[in-house]
């Protein structure tokens, strides 16, 4: 899938910095920036990488200043934007903008024609820029000039002229090798063939950051430039560059053409929007030198969560035919469990958060989906992970960790006023924004969905004190008198709590229907769909509180405290799409027609965004009222993952319907 901006698209501005592209090698680092090259996140950078033995990822090479010289004269092919000004200029001479297997990016200046390119390598840290010259008539000998701007700093962070910066440079292969600080990898920049550098350390100063200026972060830099690369460079002529934290010593030409065949093999595999999505899916699953898979939340700026990977998981890995994959990752997962705790977040120094009550228990659904896809996969389920669902039951029923143990009733009880257990955890000066603690409707949903797994396991395995059919009656008895509210049509309470039910309408409740053991009896399926799709379905996805609520928040926008006080308050969140369409296609009489309903309330998520935000991948979150703006990270994998599933489910519940829907999203999406 290729997305095409012409001249009129990219010369507008304020639109065109919102649109973003990203690059991944399987790794867990990245490539990414705007449409018009002017970085606009502190999270952008041209080679962004993991750095052992340290958190997060670290800006390298944020970005290049690039021109051409000739007869006299210099023009810029490349912007920053500093305090009351975009510059260079280089933005204005961009004619056309192409997202397509690599990003391109065409630049015009009268009869100069240039053409950038730009590919990570896979499982390397390496980038790969290609630029070609072509002018129309008689000409003066031309220059490439590359300056690379460096940042060398965390991600999260931002840095400033400094006099403890290295400014020494040392030869390579074709280029030269910096290494600004000690604790930091060296980085190696290197041309296809010798060039000439010109060592002029300075600084740039006050470069701005428009997004983060939104965000209320700090959004202003400086970045060190070691001095100037010079190229000639001939009509028609290509020059390859590498910047990476390897030197490089394979021909360039040779590695370009073997990424970029790579890329193409992958398009080629399919061009539909269920194929673009699985590859989509790919870049959420990274592995180390060691060959141990997890799941990255999303770019820029998460990593590793527990919850967010096993809620990925189906999508990413099962549903996409990796199901190899999808296994070891459980297995990676199985290994860090502690006395049937999987964490929350997983920290590289092995200082993981705890911090949740429902990670342990999407862990038993990712292995029910992998059975659903795989029944040979039995032996495998038995010997690794019938182990560890055994665990999670066990101690979630012992109380074995504080905050979540089973009451009177043996419903899951988790979290006091202080904590945030659940998916949504979001916090303000250290307080809960919308506390959950106590009973919390989908903690129940899973719980009892767990249990009856467990009971079918131990049926299957003929181990009885697993078994369980009267706890589950009482579970499910217990769980309609606690949380089933008769009245707006009937709908499921979002928690009960010391005799008390939080009446506000939430998506949370439609894992009660979702779930491959309903905890809700079927003759009350339909009026939690129907609540659901009345008050919280939206073109992209499902708002975390009904509109109707004193409490609901419409946009995401402003400062830390501002946004995180709407996040779970009627924001969007796509990733709940998924979970929606199995209670869907579980109540509906019709499939067809409801699944054909479906998709044409979520048609804008699969045309109209994918060519905002993240080009052709699927964000985050998006505002709860209408146009929805989408926010958060660009690419998420939960989104990605659950949004795929929904697809699948569609098609494979109504695949006239589907296939119907499908080739008439060519007409509503602008692509080519």
């Amino acid at each position: 899938m290729s997305f095409v901006f012409d001249k009129a698209e990219c010369q507008n501005i304020r639109k065109a910095l919102r649109k973003e592209w990203l690059l991944t090698n399987g790794c867990g680092d990245y490539s990414s920036s705007t449409i018009l090259g002017c970085n606009t996140r502190k999270y952008h950078g041209l080679l962004v990488v993991n750095v052992p033995g340290r958190p997060g990822r670290f800006v390298l090479l944020s970005t290049i200043e690039m021109s051409v010289q000739g007869g006299g004269k210099e023009f810029y092919f490349s912007s920053r934007k500093h305090p009351g000004v975009f510059y260079p200029h280089g933005h204005e001479y961009l004619d056309r903008a192409e997202m397509g297997d690599w990003p391109k990016f065409h630049y015009r200046l009268a009869d100069l024609f240039l053409t950038r390119e730009i590919v990570l390598l896979r499982k390397r840290q390496v980038l790969l820029i290609r630029t070609t010259v072509r002018v129309e008539g008689v000409h003066p000998p031309l220059t490439l000039r590359v300056r690379p701007l460096l940042a060398f700093r965390n991600f999260h962070g931002t840095t400033h002229a400094n006099l403890h910066v290295d400014t020494q440079v040392f030869p390579a292969r074709n280029g030269v090798m910096i290494r600004p600080y000690p604790d930091l990898p060296p980085l190696f920049m290197q041309g296809e063939r010798e060039s000439r550098f010109h060592p002029a350390p300075d600084w740039y100063y006050n470069v701005e950051y428009l997004v983060e200026e939104e965000r209320g972060f700090p959004h202003s830099e400086d970045l060190f430039r070691p001095g100037m690369f010079e190229d000639p460079i001939a009509h028609g002529q290509s020059s390859i560059w590498a910047v990476g934290t390897e030197e490089v010593q394979g021909d360039l030409h040779e590695l370009w053409e073997a990424e970029t065949g790579r890329r193409r093999t992958l398009v080629a595999s399919g061009t539909d929007l269920d194929a673009h999505l699985v590859r989509e899916a790919s870049r959420f699953l990274i592995s180390d030198p060691q060959g141990s898979w997890n799941v990255l939340a999303g770019y820029h700026w998460f990593d590793c969560w527990g919850r967010d990977a096993l809620i990925s998981l189906p999508g990413l890995t099962f549903c996409a035919g990796r199901m190899s994959k999808g296994v070891r990752v459980l297995q990676n997962i199985s290994r860090t469990m502690q006395d049937g705790l999987v964490p929350n977040y997983y920290s590289g120094d092995g200082n993981h958060a705890w911090n949740s009550a429902d990670a342990s228990l999407w862990y038993v659904w990712a292995v029910q989906k992998m059975l659903a896809h795989a029944p040979q996969h039995l032996p495998v389920l038995r010997e690794e992970f019938w182990p560890k669902i055994k665990e999670i039951l066990v101690a979630y029923r012992q109380g074995r960790h504080r905050d979540i143990y089973t009451d009177d009733a043996c419903l899951l009880h988790v979290g006091n006023a202080n904590t945030q257990l659940t998916w949504m955890d979001a916090q303000v000066n250290g307080r809960p924004v919308t506390p959950r603690y106590g009973c919390p409707v989908e903690i129940n949903a899973l719980w009892y969905n767990a249990l009856a797994f467990g009971d079918y396991l131990g049926q299957l395995f003929k181990e009885p004190d697993f078994c369980c059919p009267a706890l589950l009656r009482k579970i499910r008895e217990d769980f309609r008198r606690r949380f089933w509210i008769n009245r707006r049509g009937g709908y499921l309470a979002d928690v009960w709590r010391d005799g008390q039910t939080d009446g506000s309408i939430r998506p949370n409740q439609i894992f009660a229907v979702s779930l491959p053991y309903p905890v809700l009896e079927e003759e009350l399926q339909p009026f939690v769909v129907e609540c659901v799709r009345n008050h919280l379905l939206t073109p992209f996805g499902l708002r975390t509180l009904s509109p109707n609520d004193a409490g609901y928040e419409g946009s995401y926008e402003g400062p830390s405290e501002k946004r995180d006080a709407a996040y779970h308050q009627g924001t969007v969140w796509p990733w709940l799409l998924g979970h929606y369409t199995e209670a869907l296609l579980r109540v509906a009489w019709d499939i067809p027609a409801a699944v054909g309903g479906l998709l044409a309330k979520v048609t804008p998520l699969f045309t109209q965004h994918l060519r905002e935000a993240g080009l052709g991948t699927i964000s985050e979150i998006f505002d709860g009222s209408p146009p929805h703006s989408p926010n958060g990270c660009i690419a998420q994998a939960w989104s990605v993952a659950e949004c795929l599933r929904l697809l699948r489910l569609s098609r494979r519940a109504a695949p006239k319907t589907y296939d119907k829907w499908e080739n008439t999203l060519s007409g509503t999406r602008s692509m080519t």
